[in-house]
């Protein structure tokens, strides 16, 4: 399998997991939830399997589902699993747009190994997806907190379809700043 689609598979898997289980318990999102932390934590294990690494968003991710996601489970209280991608998508924007502030850009850590960047496509990248994670961070606190869950759930799955869009989207920019590799240079008679 491709290692992007790898990537994505596990990125995205427990979420599709929590969707499902929402919609095949009859909307019960404590349901949901009880079935998005196993599958967490199990993707983060199989991307340790397959890859012999954890990146630290991963990481992160699966420490806000399971802390959220417990706390949901243990007070029968939704409002945590409901938070939990404002918190998560709120962190990256931090991390992203802070590091540009600091002079440092942090995507490079989880993009570097799909692609290389000029220094320009980087800051560009970096702003985009940071102020893309924001939106995404005010836009789920728009929606838990003035819709019903079982809207919120539709929005949180557009969400993933507006993340693989947005993704896409940023392809021009990547063929652009692209940096060529010192292999592509050879001339025939190497």
């Amino acid at each position: 399998m491709n290692p992007q689609v790898r990537r994505l598979a596990l990125d995205f898997g427990p979420l599709i997991i929590f969707g499902a289980a929402f919609f095949v318990s009859g909307k019960n999102i404590f349901v949901a939830t009880a079935a998005l932390i196993p599958a967490m934590l199990a993707a983060l294990a199989i991307g340790y399997g397959l890859e012999k690494k954890l990146s630290p968003m991963p990481i992160f991710t699966a420490i806000v589902v399971v802390t959220m996601g417990g706390l949901t489970l243990y007070l029968k209280n939704d409002s945590f699993i409901k938070m939990k991608p404002t918190v998560v998508y709120g962190f990256f924007s931090a991390i992203l747009l802070g590091g540009l502030f600091l002079k440092t850009l942090y995507i490079k850590y989880a993009f570097t190994i799909a692609f290389e960047l000029d220094e320009e496509g980087w800051r560009k990248l970096t702003v985009r997806w940071g102020l893309f994670f924001l939106g995404l961070a005010i836009l789920n606190e728009a929606v838990w907190r003035n819709f019903s869950t079982a809207v919120w759930i539709y929005a949180k799955i557009g969400m993933i379809g507006l993340t693989f869009l947005f993704a896409i989207a940023q392809a021009p920019l990547l063929m652009k700043h692209q940096v060529p590799h010192a292999d592509d240079g050879k001339s025939a008679q190497d």
